[in-house]
């Protein structure tokens, strides 16, 4: 007996080191600040401020591997490859559209949320050729000082052909603010598509200069019915009338990979991105 106590001692000790370095191991880590914004790295967490995966706008979250990004004005999720959004999404009133808050003097920049993540600078789009693209225009956040600037963030901005950002694009956006105000509200999912990357990359950081950009959009109507469209335009300086670049959002779906408006209820889901009703939508 003698002879067993101490290979008995030593099993104990070692299964006493084991429980340690499990317990020590797979402690919780607090935040260093537990009211910041989480940033999620990978798939969807229920930490998310706003409940961000429950609300209309947001693309389905299950198989987002890009940070989402929350802010007071839209939800981005934004790609540390290409240092664009992949898509930027907010909830637009009627109210919000009288925004009057001016841009003047609002300076591009990083996104403060974004602790440690590579992002575009304003030096990569310097001489690039390439205008520094609103996702949510800063017209659809004028209703208060903060969203204004947050629509500065580069988690907000890709490289925009100059002609479009200015021209065709900028009235599709226009008219999302027209109908909000028909409707009360409109949901919004704006971004780029990549494509074959036929521009390449700007800057220091290779920051993706995107082939096209898509919106989807969905509308309730006052009898309680849905109504959604998509639009793309190619990031170029050709003209783009309505009529003629609207599609599906199951289209869209189709072209970008991303799941839109998954809050809907499937059955509404399946009627209202099948099909459009440009009646809806005063196009002709």
């Amino acid at each position: 007996m003698k002879k067993l106590l101490p290979k008995l001692l030593a099993l104990v000790l070692v299964l006493a080191g084991a429980v340690l370095y499990y317990v020590f191991d797979h402690r919780s880590v607090e935040p260093d600040d537990p009211d910041a914004p989480v940033v999620n790295p990978g798939r969807v967490s229920t930490d998310i401020p706003l409940n961000v995966a429950s609300l209309m706008e947001v693309p389905d979250l299950t198989d987002s591997y890009s940070p989402i990004v929350p802010h007071k004005a839209y939800v981005s999720s934004y790609n540390e490859e290409t240092l664009i959004p992949d898509w930027v999404a907010y909830e637009l009133t009627a109210d919000e559209t009288g925004g009057t808050e001016s841009r003047g003097g609002i300076e591009f920049r990083m996104d403060p949320t974004l602790r440690g993540v590579t992002q575009a600078m304003r030096e990569d789009y310097s001489g690039s050729g390439w205008t520094k693209g609103h996702l949510m225009p800063a017209a659809d956040a004028a209703y208060s000082t903060t969203t204004m600037g947050e629509t500065f963030y580069f988690t907000n901005i890709c490289p925009q052909d100059e002609t479009l950002n200015a021209g065709d694009w900028a009235y599709l956006e226009k008219r999302v603010r027209q109908w909000a105000n028909r409707y009360g509200h409109i949901w919004v999912v704006t971004g780029p598509i990549v494509g074959e990357n036929r521009y390449g990359t700007i800057g220091e950081r290779e920051v993706v200069v995107p082939d096209s950009f898509f919106k989807a959009l969905l509308i309730q109507k006052k009898n309680g019915s849905y109504s959604a469209i998509a639009f793309v335009m190619d990031n170029d300086d050709e003209r783009y009338y309505l009529k003629d670049c609207y599609l599906t959002v199951d289209e869209l779906e189709t072209l970008t990979g991303f799941n839109f408006f998954p809050q809907l209820d499937d059955t509404i889901e399946e009627k209202v991105e099948s099909k459009v009703r440009l009646s809806d939508w005063g196009i002709r």
